[in-house]
């Protein structure tokens, strides 16, 4: 009787120790809500908004372990038209299928964004998070790729579309023409008074 309850408590122990062993998963909703779970979430749980410098909505419907890694160290390439690096760079991210953020640089206002973001004008312009790449090189862009956790390989779903390019500084819409002032209306001038009047006490007619 003594050795059936010893069995039965070292089972109860074995049962508690094999659940507190099992591991415990975070999980954030699209309200960003937190709950914790022993089942990992799902590849089309909802994604979390991406922190700033990430485009919002870009990570929806990514594999769970890659878009853990676009919201921490999120990805954006500056880029200028018949950049020869800048395209090598492009393919080198689109190759391993690492989403990012697109940014043209075109307008003085761009440059001068360039200028104030990176200290210098020259492209391509990487970062991972807020690390900066300046000028493209594949051992190096690849190095810091793999230090963030984005994979070798492209992991991107087969319905995954890269979000089209943007300027560095949004475009202002063009400010709509004042309207013209409306000419004034021309001083009516009073008809002659029939009659006398202090200019023609008479009341003559010409």
């Amino acid at each position: 009787m003594k050795l059936n309850a010893a069995l039965a408590g070292l089972t109860l122990l074995l049962v508690a120790g094999a659940t507190l062993a099992q591991p415990v998963y975070r999980n954030v909703d699209k309200n960003g809500k937190v709950t914790f779970s022993d089942q990992p979430p799902s590849a089309s749980a909802p994604a979390v908004p991406a922190r700033a410098g990430g485009s919002a909505g870009a990570d929806t419907g990514l594999p769970y372990e890659l878009r853990q890694v676009v919201q921490r160290y999120p990805v954006t390439l500056y880029v200028s038209e018949a950049c020869g690096p800048c395209g090598a760079g492009r393919s080198l991210l689109v190759t391993r299928g690492v989403p990012f953020d697109e940014r043209t640089v075109k307008s003085n206002e761009d440059i001068d964004a360039l200028q104030r973001l990176s200290g210098q004008t020259s492209l391509p312009l990487l970062t991972i998070g807020s690390q900066q790449l300046k000028g493209f090189g594949d051992s190096e862009w690849s190095q810091y790729l793999d230090a963030a956790g984005y994979p070798k390989s492209s992991q991107l779903p087969a319905s995954y579309r890269q979000a089209p390019a943007r300027p560095l500084v949004a475009l202002q819409p063009a400010a709509e023409p004042a309207p013209a002032a409306a000419a004034p209306a021309p001083a009516e001038v009073p008809a002659p008074a029939n009659g006398p009047n202090p200019g023609n006490p008479a009341g003559i007619k010409f």
